[in-house]
């Protein structure tokens, strides 16, 4: 002030008047503007509220003027009385009057105070949000209204034209008594970070340690974890020794679990961890307490349409397969048979420690069916069942729980008949029990052996030495087969062809023979052209040694009697 006020009274001496004074007050005010430039903090009296500003008495020529926002609550309630002390800064001038501010006064307080307890050992790490910018940098406030300065150089950010607004994290790393600012480096804040976590995961998958951590996110393939900064994602694999397992239905985000770090993916930054790792191998344990054979009781964990996964405790599930729940070959769902959260007691029927399978049966605790037939039917036994499957090639047919087959060739005497056009799915039937291969299990049904067959009938109106004529059907290398009606066919074995060469013959042929062997009962007749040659060359001699009016067919007959 000294300093000014000798400029101003050189300026009176050379001029005088009202205008000169004038100009020593502007002069006066200019240097009062200068003097409170630094916003120190000052402590003022308020002497005037109104709807819209408060007045200060700062020690200077005229009030401060302090908007009424500054000292009003959320609920629009004034915070202070006329005659209150307070401390403000004086920010500026309007119409003559400087301008003072509560706030930047705090701020400026909790600034000098942060500094004066501020030890540079530290390594402070604050968060607070961006609230505004200038040309060096960006002013960041934390949750305590202190305020920081970030570099532009020091912010780290892609689009530093987009940080305003955002929450952040820096470390200090210079304090600024004089200037009584702080300054903050986002850029040190993330590479210490990276520090951190290499040296945290390097560590981990190094010492093989057991550390804690928060679950932040569920997702459905996995978790991912914080361990002390590092999120680390649990793939569902790796929650239990059961297998994949549904995250959501054993943990919540926020719960603390321990895990181990396996894995760490430097190209992609992927940190794997287990939670399994963590616990003792249940399969090391089994191999020592559990055999093929051993009956155990296990529930039921989950059902699906190919079979059902079971609990056998100690975090291990076993698998039985929709094959083995039932000696029922047709069972659709397994579901028919088990339900959610159900005992059973199941025999080990495979363990296998490296690939981590154990599975298991319930239909061998159950008695086989198949023992039961044979204990109640035999072959010739007629029977009645259901028809439970139909094929091309005939169709399956349950009794009393075993499936037997019913071939077509044994459905009809009609070689033309299949079993898709005579029967449905579902109908009853009547059946002969024709073969039990008790070894491989299978049973041969026959519906045909219950008819007459048209051997049987044939044999009622024929004898053996009686020429027929048949046309051949078949030829095989031991003979000729030959219809002698619908569905009567007979056999001329190769020798008995006679002067006929096997070669020459073609199906369609006509042949004539005479009757060699019928058997109803077996369903099979013989015929021989051979024989018939016989029959013919007798027939001829008689002829000769006979009455002229005896004819060929009168000594043949004669012959066949």
């Amino acid at each position: 002030m000294a300093e000014v006020n000798e400029k101003v009274l050189s300026n009176q001496e050379v001029n005088e008047g009202e205008e000169h004074i004038e100009d020593f007050a502007a002069m006066l005010e200019e240097s009062f503007k200068k003097e409170t430039s630094g916003e120190n903090i000052v402590e003022g009296v308020i002497v005037e509220i109104n709807d819209n500003i408060a007045l200060v008495d700062v020690g200077k020529k005229s009030e401060g003027v302090l908007n009424i926002s500054e000292i009003t609550d959320s609920d629009g309630n004034v915070k202070y009385n006329v005659g209150d002390k307070i401390k403000v800064v004086i920010t500026g001038f309007r119409n003559e009057r400087p301008s003072v501010s509560h706030k930047k006064a705090i701020k400026k307080e909790k600034v000098k105070e942060f500094i004066e307890n501020y030890d540079e050992e530290s390594e402070l790490v604050i968060e607070g949000k961006v609230v505004g910018k200038n040309r060096g940098g960006f002013i960041v406030e934390n949750d305590e209204n202190i305020e920081f300065f970030l570099p532009r150089s020091q912010a780290a950010y892609r689009d530093v034209n987009a940080l305003v607004g955002k929450k952040i994290k820096a470390k200090v790393i210079k304090v600024d008594k004089e200037n009584e600012s702080i300054i903050i480096s986002r850029k040190k804040f993330l590479d210490d970070e990276r520090k951190k976590k290499k040296e945290l995961i390097d560590r981990l998958l190094e010492s093989d340690e057991i550390v804690e951590g928060v679950i932040k996110k569920i997702t459905t393939y996995g978790m991912f974890v914080d361990i002390g900064g590092v999120d680390g994602l649990v793939h569902y694999s790796e929650i239990s020794y059961k297998g994949p397992v549904n995250p959501a239905n054993l943990y919540k985000e926020g719960e603390t679990v321990a895990v181990k770090a396996i894995k760490y993916d430097k190209e992609k930054r992927h940190l794997s961890l287990s939670i399994k790792a963590v616990q003792e191998d249940p399969w090391e344990s089994i191999k020592d307490q559990l055999e093929v054979g051993d009956v155990i009781k296990v529930t039921v964990s989950n059902i699906e349409p190919y079979g059902v996964f079971v609990d056998i405790g100690n975090d291990i599930e076993g698998f039985l397969h929709i094959s083995e729940i039932s000696w029922d070959k047709n069972i659709k769902n397994p579901k028919e048979y088990v339900e959610m959260g159900e005992e059973l007691d199941v025999e080990v029927i495979e363990i296998d420690t490296e690939s981590r399978r154990l599975r298991v049966s319930l239909k061998n605790l159950k008695p086989k069916p198949f023992e039961e037939f044979l204990q109640k039917y035999k072959a010739g036994d007629v029977v009645k069942g259901v028809i439970t499957t139909i094929t091309n090639f005939g169709a399956f047919v349950k009794i009393d729980g075993v499936e037997g087959l019913l071939h077509n060739e044994d459905t009809s005497w009609n070689r033309s008949d299949k079993c898709k056009d005579l029967y449905e799915v579902g109908q009853d039937i009547e059946v002969k029990i024709t073969k039990i291969d008790r070894e491989n299990e299978k049973i041969s049904l026959s519906v045909k052996e219950l008819l007459e067959n048209p051997v049987q009938q044939y044999a009622k109106s024929h004898k053996v030495n009686e020429i027929v004529e048949g046309v051949v059907r078949d030829i095989k290398d031991f003979g000729v087969f030959v219809e002698l009606e619908d569905n009567v066919d007979a056999l001329i074995r190769k020798e008995d062809l006679g002067d006929l060469n096997i070669e020459d013959i073609k199906v369609g042929d006509k042949i004539e023979s005479v009757i060699d062997f019928i058997d109803g009962h077996r369903n099979r007749i013989r015929l021989s052209v051979r024989k018939l040659a016989k029959i013919k060359e007798k027939a001829m001699l008689s002829e000769i040694n006979k009455d002229d009016k005896m004819t060929l067919g009168d000594i043949i007959q004669d012959q066949l009697k």
